[in-house]
């Protein structure tokens, strides 16, 4: 058999056996998809968004597949406007620089991006998880470690978000069930806020509505009422004898004006009340000393009379600068 020198051959050296397939490397492949968009197989630029699922992608490749409106392939086909991708709010790392692109191995290379929290490399070894609320991305271990009230807040932008925002990036298939779950859940959830504003809307503007018909009804209420041959109404009189008080109305101011220009000569009496001797004194023509009713002695005290204008020193009871 020429097995010389004491070997012995095995079985499959002498019998040809059916080769295995070459199983794809796990680590290669698990690099490949965190550092490289789902949508063109090229390595991710900023800014980076996911979809629903929790794949990664560019959003500047999105957008351009977005406006040709070309097929998208498949397992990114749920993507069909802006709204089912979001932004994400990564932190760089520090430790990574151009060589970890190329150079290395992939155990010793350095990721992009890491946790905020704690540090940890966002590699694919690590589960992260991304909140569709808000766009933070940390560690689902850090994420499990917060408890309480604050359970219910982003821990990096402090933004309340509900359980089905939590995605899990680059998950396996139990998670990408559960992310349809989600998707769903939060869509359902939108379509029951936008009913609520019309419903809120409606009741506003029926509100609106009845209290403009109630500002009419007062507005349009008559002035004063009247009688079929044309007579006012006789006014109101109250038991205690005091005067009621005139409604405000249009009619009765206008009408005020015109009351008072008539009762004006009234009150100051007839036309010959100017001809009364009490109001005639009132006149500069007016002069005591011609006044036929004053005795002698009343006209002796103003400085009008005779006997003062012949005097030759002051009245005593006026002051005249004439005699000083």
């Amino acid at each position: 058999m020429g097995c010389d020198g004491g070997t012995i051959p095995r079985r499959d050296e002498l019998v040809r056996v059916k080769q295995k397939p070459e199983q794809a490397n796990k680590d290669a492949e698990r690099e490949f998809r965190w550092l490289h968009c789902a949508l063109t197989q090229q390595r991710l630029q900023e800014p980076i968004v996911m979809c629903t699922m929790g794949r990664l992608y560019s959003k500047q490749s999105v957008i351009e597949r977005l406006l040709e409106k070309e097929k998208m392939p498949e397992g990114s086909e749920h993507v069909r406007s802006m709204k089912d991708i979001k932004q994400l709010q990564l932190t760089p790392n520090p430790a990574f620089t151009n060589e970890d692109k190329t150079e290395g191995l992939l155990d010793t290379r350095h990721a992009p991006y890491i946790c905020k929290l704690i540090g940890l490399e966002m590699s694919g070894k690590f589960r992260f998880v991304a909140l569709w609320s808000c766009g933070c991305v940390m560690s689902e271990r850090a994420l499990k470690q917060i408890k309480g009230k604050a359970a219910s807040t982003c821990p990096l932008c402090q933004l309340p978000y509900n359980v089905e925002d939590v995605i899990v990036l680059n998950g396996n298939e139990e998670d990408l069930e559960l992310m349809k779950v989600k998707c769903e859940m939060r869509a359902a959830k939108r379509k029951s806020n936008k009913k609520d504003k019309k419903q809120s809307k409606q009741t506003e503007t029926v509100v609106k509505a009845e209290s403009a018909e109630s500002i009419e009804a007062s507005g349009s209420q008559p002035e004063k009422p009247s009688t079929s041959n044309g007579s006012q109404p006789e006014k109101p009189s109250t038991s205690s004898g005091t005067k009621a008080e005139k409604p405000s109305t249009s009619s009765s101011i206008n009408n005020a004006p015109k009351i008072k220009a008539v009762a004006n000569p009234k009150r100051l009496g007839a036309t010959n009340a100017m001809q009364d001797p009490e109001l005639k004194r009132l006149k500069t023509e007016f002069s005591v000393a011609k006044d036929p009713k004053a005795s002698d002695v009343y006209k002796s005290l103003f400085t009008t009379h005779k006997t003062d204008k012949e005097q030759e020193r002051a009245h005593w009871v006026t002051y005249n600068p004439f005699y000083n």
